[in-house]
């Protein structure tokens, strides 16, 4: 059996990736790579040559990819704040721009804090938040029934691994009295909700395989997120502080409908690694 160099695989599988328009095609040809040989990506140099069954193992993958099912579809996990989470039909992606999001809401937050994650989707910002911070109480909601199925799978899968469980809420952040128990006690509240405005021209990964309405929200990309900023200033506690995400186009009108409230301060815009405006935060006074 003649073996071939896993290497050449690798370059010829990124060129037919970056020729399908594929927006990474040496990062995920990698990816595949590493997954068929069920290896860390850094390990790939040391593993020179490979056997024909896990060529055509490889280009199975690729012409998978080419038709531009998500990498996270086929390898079937996605990384955020540390850990692995299950994703796959029916589930919003997490990005790794949520990952700035994350690392600032954790450094608002010491000792015990009570974190509460809205429009959970995969439970990726809450479950990370338990991973990171073991002593925290963290409750998460979410109101579509498969999305919190991977949700609670996620969730099992995490606690197996040791991390504090969280609690999971079956509730729509558009309902008024959602989480009432909580008023005026919660240290932390996230967000990363729907926000893309309808119409907006997505890639195909997020237009055929994201659920529509974990990524668009209404015809300014406000709707869910008006919602969200009524809640948080009902949960937070004083002191307290909230993060969304949201649109790049939405880098004055997310800021404007914190400072709105009156019982919020500190309004302040981040931008993602690209420099676009990425997500808002504001303080309970």
């Amino acid at each position: 059996m003649t073996r071939h160099p896993l290497r050449l695989a690798v370059l010829e599988a990124e060129r037919l990736l970056a020729a399908a328009g594929v927006d990474s095609p040496r990062a995920d040809a990698e990816q595949l790579a590493a997954h068929v040989l069920g290896v860390e990506r850094s390990r790939l140099p040391l593993i020179p040559l490979v056997d024909p069954p896990v060529l055509e193992a490889l280009h199975q993958l690729v012409r998978k990819r080419m038709t531009r099912v998500p990498l996270q579809h086929i390898t079937g996990w996605a990384h955020l704040g540390g850990i692995d989470l299950d994703v796959g039909p029916g589930v919003f992606i997490p990005r790794p721009e949520t990952e700035l999001l994350l690392e600032w809401a954790l450094s608002t937050v010491g000792g015990k804090p009570l974190v509460v994650d809205l429009c959970t989707g995969t439970g990726a910002l809450a479950l990370a938040v338990a991973h990171r911070i073991p002593d925290a109480v963290v409750h998460a909601v979410e109101r579509d029934p498969v999305a919190l199925s991977w949700a609670r799978r996620n969730a099992d899968a995490r606690t197996a691994a040791g991390d504090t469980p969280i609690h999971l809420h079956s509730g729509d952040v558009t309902v008024p009295g959602l989480l009432s128990d909580l008023d005026g006690s919660v240290d932390l509240v996230l967000c990363n909700p729907p926000y893309v405005p309808e119409g907006t021209p997505v890639q195909p990964e997020v237009a055929d395989h994201d659920p529509h309405a974990a990524v668009f929200g209404g015809k300014d990309g406000l709707d869910v997120i008006r919602h969200v900023v009524t809640l948080a200033a009902r949960l937070l506690k004083p002191g307290g502080h909230v993060a969304i995400e949201h649109d790049d186009t939405h880098g004055d009108s997310v800021p404007a409908l914190l400072a709105a409230r009156r019982v919020l301060t500190d309004v302040k815009d981040h931008p993602d690694l690209a420099g676009r405006p990425r997500f808002a935060t504001a303080r309970r006074t």
